[in-house]
C-alpha cells in the first residue's frame, strides 16, 4: 500500500540515482500571484519520470532482477527505466512503436536499455511488452499505476516542502495521474492546507472526464502537443488517489501550452516539452484561484523534439499576438507598399514578409496584400490595424 513511509524510504534510496531540482523564482510570467518552478526539466534524463522507475526498480526481490525489466513507452518512461535498471545493475528491455523518433530510441539505448522496435503504434508495443513479460519472465514497469512509481513521484512534494515555507498551491500536470498521485498524497498527508491542483491538455482529458463523471473512462482517441501527458485513460490506483487527494483540475489548450513554452524560454531562459509546461499554461491563463497566492508549478519534463520546439515557438508567438498576419485589398498602383510600411514602421511594427495576391476584388484593378509583421500584443495588431484603416486602407 501507498504510505508517506514508502515515499521517506523512496526519497533515501534515490540520494545516489536523480538529481534534486532546487524550485526557482519566476518573474514576468504570473504577476498576479508569486510563482515558483519546480524544474524537474532539468533531472536526469530530463523528465520526473527516473524518480518512479528508480524506486520501483529498487523494490525488485533478487530473482526479479536477475531476470530484468521490460517496459513500454515511446517517451521519457522509457529513458527513465534505461537509465535506473543500469544503475542497478539489471538488464533492461524497451519495446518501441517503429514510428519513435531515432532521437527517442537512440537515447534510450545510450542509457542502457535493449530497444524492441514493434511495427504499429504505442498500443502494439504495450502489447508485444506484455507478450516477452510473460513468455521471459521480465518485470513490467508500468509509467504510473504502480504503487512504488507513484511514491518516487512523490519525493517532488518532499523536495518543494523543504524547500519552500507557506505554499499555498501546488499545480501538477496530468497524465495517467502517477506525477500528481504522489505528489497530492504526500503534500495531503504532511501540509493539508496546501491546494493541489491538476492540469490535463483539453486534446486527452482522460483524467478530467473520469472525475468529473464518476468513474474510470477511456477516450477514443488523444490529439495534443503535450504528448507526453496524452493518456487515453487513467490509472486503477492514480484514478482513486486523485479523486480522493486533489483539490480541482483543469485543462488548457494547445495554443496556451505553446505560449507557456514561450513564456519559459523568453522569461527563465528555460525548455519545457509540451507537457511539461501545462501547469504553467493554467497559472498564466487564470485556470485557477490564484491571485496574490504562493505558487509552485512543476514542469515535468524537457525532452522537446527540436524541430517540434520551432513550429511549437512559431504558434506561441501569433497566440501571444507577438507574431501576425494582415490581408489588405488596394487598388493595384505604386507607392501602395511604401505607404503600407510607413505606417506599420511609425506604429513600431515590423514588417518581416510581403505577399502579392491576385484575387477576386471589387475593382478590376484591384489585388490583395498579405503582410507578415512582428508585434508586441495584440494590442499593437489593433494600433496598426485602426491606423491603417485611417488611411483608407481596406482590412480583409
Amino acid at each position: 500500500m501507498l504510505s508517506l513511509d514508502k515515499v521517506f524510504d523512496a526519497q533515501k534510496v534515490l540520494k545516489s540515482i536523480i538529481r534534486e531540482t532546487n524550485v526557482v523564482r519566476a518573474y514576468g510570467i504570473a504577476p498576479e500571484c508569486e510563482l515558483y518552478l519546480k524544474p524537474e526539466n532539468l533531472q536526469i534524463t530530463g523528465s520526473f519520470k527516473v524518480r518512479g522507475s528508480a524506486y520501483k526498480i529498487a523494490m525488485l526481490s533478487d530473482e526479479e532482477k536477475e531476470k530484468g525489466v521490460i517496459a513500454c513507452s515511446a517517451g521519457n518512461h522509457a529513458q527513465g527505466v534505461a537509465l535506473a535498471a543500469t544503475k542497478n545493475g539489471i538488464k533492461s528491455l524497451i519495446c518501441l512503436p517503429d514510428t519513435a523518433p531515432i532521437s527517442k530510441v537512440e537515447a534510450t539505448k545510450g542509457y542502457g536499455a535493449d530497444v524492441c522496435l514493434v511495427e504499429g503504434c504505442y498500443d502494439d508495443a504495450y502489447q508485444k511488452a506484455l507478450e516477452l513479460k510473460e513468455s521471459e519472465g521480465y518485470t513490467f514497469v508500468h509509467p504510473f499505476d504502480d504503487e512504488n512509481v507513484i511514491a518516487g513521484q512523490g519525493t517532488i512534494a518532499l523536495e518543494i516542502l523543504n524547500d519552500l515555507d507557506n505554499i499555498d498551491a501546488i499545480v501538477v500536470p496530468i497524465g495517467g495521474g502517477g506525477l500528481i498521485s504522489g505528489i497530492a498524497y504526500t503534500v495531503k498527508q504532511i501540509r493539508p492546507s496546501v491546494k493541489v491542483y491538476g492540469v490535463q491538455a483539453a486534446g486527452a482529458p482522460s483524467m478530467y472526464n473520469s472525475v468529473k463523471d464518476g468513474e474510470r473512462e477511456c477516450l477514443s482517441s488523444v490529439s495534443t502537443i503535450a504528448d507526453g501527458i496524452a493518456v487515453k485513460q487513467p490509472g486503477e490506483n492514480t484514478y482513486e488517489l486523485v479523486k480522493n487527494y486533489v483539490d480541482e483540475i483543469a485543462l488548457v489548450s494547445d495554443d496556451e501550452v505553446a505560449s507557456a513554452i514561450l513564456a519559459l524560454i523568453e522569461k527563465q531562459k528555460m525548455i519545457a516539452e509540451g507537457a511539461g509546461a501545462t501547469a504553467v499554461a493554467a497559472v498564466m491563463f487564470n485556470k485557477f484561484n490564484l491571485k496574490g497566492k504562493r505558487v509552485v508549478a512543476v514542469v515535468s519534463g524537457g525532452n522537446i523534439d527540436v524541430t517540434s520546439l520551432s513550429r511549437v515557438i512559431d504558434r506561441g508567438l501569433l497566440t501571444s499576438g507577438r507574431s501576425s498576419s494582415l490581408l489588405i485589398e488596394l487598388i493595384d498602383k505604386p507607392g501602395q507598399l511604401k505607404d503600407i510600411s510607413r505606417i506599420i514602421a511609425d506604429c513600431g511594427g515590423n514588417v518581416t514578409g510581403v505577399h502579392y495576391e491576385k484575387g477576386n476584388t471589387e475593382s478590376v484593378n484591384g489585388c490583395f496584400l498579405r503582410i507578415d509583421m512582428e508585434t508586441r500584443n495584440y494590442e499593437h495588431v489593433k494600433l496598426i490595424t485602426e491606423s491603417l484603416r485611417k488611411e483608407g486602407f481596406k482590412i480583409v
